[in-house]
């Protein structure tokens, strides 16, 4: 199904690109990390039987305009709002993965009224009571050399087994044409993560996934947030790493669907 995409403004008057695609309860699904809406290329189209699936260009990405000011996970959700309201929609069910899991779980707490049903993706509480990623994974990361740097980040998104027989497409590595301001930006709103002490607050039906490998976001960080969120279930998958939606994308996606429909 063609994916449509609108403008509307954030509070601040930053143009905001979002995308609709779908039919039935609204989705919203949120990105990683110095990522636009295409993240969810050849995922979004297993839910638009049932949903109206809803993306967005954070600020920074995409069509989306590109500040040069300092942002946040939170802001982000506020962000969020914006096109919910834009779109004239009261609730939603959120789906939410990497970064785009911590900006959904601000949404949950802060606008409860807004999220019917949660779902938090290979994420983490953020704060000192999460479980960071190894000094091995951030040096990999930080390599000078471009390429070097992107071998490395498949390698977190996707098992070996997978990546020999997947030429591509890379939608999950990161906005091509995103600013270097932006992406400054991004980094710091990821690593100033903390909704911990909130967590609790969250009211709406939560399901949390995860993959077993994933060293980009270890995977002890689902076990914490499905103790810290309220009657949250954790369904962490065998063999996968950060980007386990795509990989196991019958799997991963039946448990939303299922989850979402319950």
């Amino acid at each position: 199904m063609a994916v449509g995409q609108e403008f509307t403004c954030a509070r601040d008057g930053t143009s905001l690109a979002f995308q609709v695609a779908g039919a039935g309860r609204p989705l919203v699904l949120l990105a990683g990390q110095a990522n636009n809406h295409r993240w969810w290329d050849g995922v979004r189209e297993d839910f638009e039987h049932a949903h109206r699936t809803i993306t967005m260009d954070y600020r920074g990405t995409g069509a989306s305009g590109t500040p040069d000011e300092p942002c946040s996970t939170r802001g982000f959700a506020e962000d969020v709002i914006a096109v919910l309201d834009a779109l004239g929609i009261d609730s939603a069910d959120v789906y939410g993965t990497s970064m785009g899991g911590r900006t959904a779980q601000w949404l949950a707490i802060d606008h409860p009224d807004r999220v019917r049903r949660l779902v938090l993706g290979c994420t983490s509480p953020g704060g000192p009571h999460a479980v960071e990623r190894d000094a091995g994974v951030r040096r990999a990361l930080a390599q000078a050399d471009r390429d070097a740097a992107e071998r490395a980040l498949l390698e977190l998104m996707y098992s070996p087994e997978w990546l020999a027989s997947h030429d591509g497409p890379r939608t999950v590595l990161g906005d091509p044409d995103m600013p270097v301001h932006a992406r400054r930006h991004h980094l710091a709103a990821s690593n100033g993560h903390n909704a911990w002490d909130r967590l609790d607050e969250i009211g709406s039906p939560t399901l949390v996934l995860h993959g077993a490998d994933d060293r980009m976001t270890p995977a002890s960080n689902a076990e914490l947030l499905a103790q810290r969120i309220p009657d949250a279930e954790a369904d962490v998958l065998p063999g996968l790493r950060h980007a386990y939606f795509h990989e196991d994308r019958p799997v991963a996606s039946k448990l939303v669907t299922d989850f979402l429909g319950g």
